[in-house]
């Protein structure tokens, strides 16, 4: 085995360049063989091996071994929290506070766990993990509320569509799968992915398919809420590297899934019914009306309700007991208004119509959009009922053509009106 030393025999000398062992400050020795500083770092170049001082050794060593715990970020404020998120999002100001709230909480605890490690275990008070559930129509913000909490953390984040996840043993992908997109994330440093957050979509097509028993097992939904049963929890989990199928000869990263943060989501189409069945209120029928609780706005679009959601609404929904105990934070979205779509359009950092118009003015031109169009615009969104998620593809149809001529139009000023919307109006260039 080679050794590195720095008092070397004096009738030694390097086996490549001949030097004696008393003209080199260090050098390695390998039985009969050895080699001085200069050509073991030469050696190296010529392999592709990096080679770092025993300082920076320990200091990379160091680096790796101490986690992204909240002892080594600032932890904000929850009022701070969702000041950076109204700087991305519109709206949905509740579900803000609860998930300004849940994140402080939860980043809080690690930071306690972190102080009071070397404490006793019978003295230190145990803090119980809090994961949260968002409910929400779709384009109603629930995907960019968490990645924008997770920019503002600088923890590593993923996102996995729990669509695609199946019981163990069945084709698709197994729960792992979703961990090992965090390490990723967090560039296979384990200690940050630990204490990373974990978003899991359409979380609601996971229930399970109907009340009654069934002779056939229900791979895509019950199995999969009992295998994300520890995942949730915490559990040390066996992660394939490479994903897809765990094999039994594979070695599996170990990821502790204790301090890691789970923020699911679904939409929930039929929930509002179940709660209103619960509290007394009429569904079907004429005459319908609230018979014991009043409900805002509940008859036209159903936005309150949600609010009102209980564990024994989502039970018979389809979830399991024991999957919805480890979501005990619930926030519900509200459907997106007009004057909301809007706003989304140009108040946000990375508004649509900024990017637009940084489009524009790489080729040296003006985009000018009229508030007429901007509320055609939103209109046509919402009568789609595909939220925020749909004003992208709206301008992306009526921006085509004009973009097409983008590159001729250096010097001029482009002004969007609604009948260029409504595609009634040729396209009008101004000179600057």
């Amino acid at each position: 085995m080679a050794k590195s030393t720095n008092n070397h025999d004096h009738g030694a000398v390097c086996s490549l360049c001949g030097r004696p062992s008393t003209l080199v400050s260090k050098g390695i020795t390998a039985g009969n063989l050895f080699l001085c500083e200069d050509c073991l770092i030469r050696a190296c170049n010529v392999l592709g091996l990096e080679v770092v001082s025993e300082e920076e050794a320990m200091a990379l060593k160091a680096s790796k071994q101490s986690p992204l715990s909240p002892g080594g970020f600032n932890l904000d404020t929850p009022a701070e929290l969702k000041k950076f998120m109204d700087e991305y999002v519109v709206g949905q100001e509740r579900v803000k506070k609860i998930l300004s709230v849940a994140i402080y909480n939860h980043y809080k605890r690690l930071k306690y766990l972190d102080e009071n490690k070397s404490a006793d275990k019978g003295s230190k008070l145990e803090l119980e993990k809090s994961n949260v559930l968002l409910i929400g129509p779709t384009g109603s913000g629930k995907t960019l509320l968490a990645r924008t909490i997770a920019k503002k953390l600088n923890v590593p984040f993923a996102i996995a569509d729990a669509t695609t996840l199946t019981e163990a043993g069945y084709v698709g992908d197994d729960v792992e799968n979703i961990l090992l997109r965090l390490i990723q994330a967090a560039d296979y440093d384990l200690a940050k992915a630990q204490v990373g957050i974990i978003f899991i979509d359409e979380i609601d097509k996971i229930a399970k398919r109907s009340e009654n028993v069934s002779i056939t097992r229900d791979v895509s939904g019950e199995g999969v809420q009992q295998a994300l049963l520890k995942i949730l929890e915490g559990t040390v989990a066996n992660v394939p590297p490479k994903g897809g199928r765990k094999h039994p000869m594979e070695e599996y990263i170990k990821l502790d899934t204790t301090n890691i943060l789970f923020i699911c989501s679904g939409a929930f189409v039929g929930l509002d019914q179940i709660i209103q069945r619960r509290i007394g209120q009429r569904v079907l029928g004429f005459g319908k009306k609230q018979d014991l609780l009043s409900l805002p706005d509940s008859n036209s679009t159903n936005s309150a309700i949600l609010d009102l959601a209980e564990p024994e609404d989502l039970l018979k929904f389809g979830l399991i007991p024991e999957f919805i105990g480890r979501l005990p934070v619930i926030g519900s979205l509200r459907p997106l208004s007009q004057q909301d779509l809007i706003r989304i359009l140009t108040e946000p950092k990375n508004s649509i119509v900024r990017q637009y118009q940084e489009l524009f003015k790489m080729d040296d031109a003006t985009l000018v959009i009229q508030d007429e169009a901007l509320q055609e615009i939103a209109s046509i969104a919402e009568k789609k009922g595909t939220g925020a998620r749909g004003l992208k593809a709206i301008f992306e149809r009526i921006m085509l053509d004009y973009m097409f001529d983008l590159p001729n139009m250096s010097g001029k000023t482009f002004t969007l009106t609604k009948e260029m919307v409504l595609q009634k109006q040729e396209p009008d260039y101004e000179r600057k």
